[in-house]
């Protein structure tokens, strides 16, 4: 059973901070390309950020550039999402996603470029 699973999410005012983790179970994520979307209600899945096999290279969505870090610690299996200066506009479901092959120094960002799916985890950024 491969499995990821998204945790840290919560309720956090304008400003403040918070760090999502990712676990994965089941398979060695440790050379797979990583990335986490987001998705608002009545809006699409959009893209928030992503990472290397290697953790060598990032990419960012704009909206979140200079806020938020992507990261991951391959001996513990688990990616990270640290999101600083937190906006109403932050607030969605946020996902893991894995790109379950060999991809060297490549990075995506793209919803259908990835092959497994955590459940999500709420962020609720207040006002």
């Amino acid at each position: 059973q491969v499995q990821l699973v998204e945790s840290g999410g919560g309720l956090v005012q304008a400003g403040g901070s918070l760090r999502l983790s990712c676990g994965a179970s089941g398979r060695t994520f440790s050379s797979y390309a990583m990335g986490w979307f987001r998705q608002a209600p009545g809006k699409e899945r959009e893209f928030v950020a992503a990472i290397t096999g290697s953790g060598t290279r990032t990419a960012y969505a704009d909206s979140v550039k200079g806020r938020f870090a992507i990261s991951r610690d391959n001996a513990k299996n688990t990616k990270y999402l640290q999101m600083n200066s937190l906006k109403p506009e932050d607030t969605a479901v946020y996902y893991c996603a894995a790109h379950a092959r060999y991809s060297s120094d490549t990075y995506y960002t793209n919803a259908w470029q990835y092959d497994y799916w955590g459940q999500g985890t709420q962020v609720t950024v207040s006002s």
